[in-house]
């Protein structure tokens, strides 16, 4: 077992090679085309059909049935105290450093939970909606920290999820322009009472700031980590600013337009102080130190190919 693996306490969690798990597959139908695949996969990211048959088919119908089960327990609650029971959304998490593909995964399942009849209404929601404008992080003085726990509205978030799971009929959550790097004021995201959300971002699984707040992951019915070792990720993260150099830094329109000239050698060292000042630090710091708080860890290995699953006890 690899030290990272290690560090999970493998007493709480079954360490499931990724061959074994792929066992868990046989017999499921594959829903996604090649094209489908393609159209989700983020830059950088090795996703293929082998790897959606692989890895994230039977993870998606672990979900399906574990959504099931907490409609069942709460079912069972309700009529033992007497209580209608409201159709009340599973929420998932998912959580992982910048580039090691989280974005990539919270939109393959959305996908794939929706084929399943136990939950076909999925709606992703990411944390980027949930950062302070970018003039407040200024005023503040933590536009630097970006990405930081302290860079987010926590309570709005946590009231947003929470209104979702109490069933209100529609919820609104604020809009996260990437191209223009800020929250967009006239813009939200919509989401109608779904069977499942889920909720992606680099710190949704961090504990309350204090014993007497709630954090968002209290909320969340399953959590998802996606890990890989540092200097991988360091190398995707530069490797995917090659890309957008190329591709979305190019428009005129982009707040990351600046970089667009910059030689081969010149976007790597921006790339790597970037990494170096701000990633590294808030993975270290922050979102590597909630990894055990997943109950399913992906563990991906140099290609950016899942090589384990760690799946937490019951």
């Amino acid at each position: 077992m690899d030290p990272a693996s290690s560090a999970l306490q493998p007493s709480l969690y079954r360490d499931i090679p990724r061959a074994e798990w792929a066992r868990l597959a046989k017999g499921m139908p594959q829903p996604l085309t090649e094209q489908e695949i393609v159209q989700i996969r983020g830059l950088g990211d090795r996703l293929d059909v082998g790897e959606v048959r692989d890895v994230y088919l039977p993870m998606s119908r672990l979900l399906s049935a574990w959504a099931r089960g907490v409609r069942q327990i709460g079912s069972e609650v309700a009529e033992f105290l007497g209580e209608e029971q409201p159709r009340i959304p599973f929420v998932v998490g998912v959580a992982g450093s910048v580039a090691v593909g989280k974005s990539t995964v919270a939109r393959l399942l959305r996908e794939l939970m929706s084929r399943w009849s136990d939950t076909p209404r999925v709606e992703l929601v990411t944390t980027d909606g949930f950062l302070l404008p970018n003039a407040e992080l200024e005023q503040r003085g933590i536009m630097d920290r970006k990405g930081f726990p302290e860079s987010y509205d926590r309570r709005a978030l946590v009231d947003f999820v929470t209104r979702v799971k109490s069933g209100e009929t529609e919820v609104r959550a604020p809009f996260y322009s990437h191209m223009k790097y800020d929250i967009m004021p006239d813009a939200s995201v919509v989401v109608r009472r779904p069977d499942v959300l889920i909720v992606e971002g680099l710190n949704v699984l961090q504990p309350p700031p204090t014993p007497n707040d709630v954090a968002v992951s209290d909320l969340f019915d399953f959590s998802i980590f996606v890990d890989a070792d540092t200097e991988h990720i360091e190398k995707w993260f530069i490797n995917r600013f090659l890309k957008l150099r190329e591709g979305a830094f190019s428009n005129p329109a982009s707040y990351f337009n600046v970089y667009q000239h910059l030689s081969d050698d010149e976007a790597i060292a921006t790339a790597r102080g970037i990494w170096d000042d701000i990633n590294l630090p808030n993975l270290v710091t922050n979102v590597e130190p909630t990894k055990h708080r997943g109950t399913l860890v992906l563990r991906k290995g140099a290609q950016h190919a899942v090589e384990r699953v760690l799946l937490r006890k019951l």
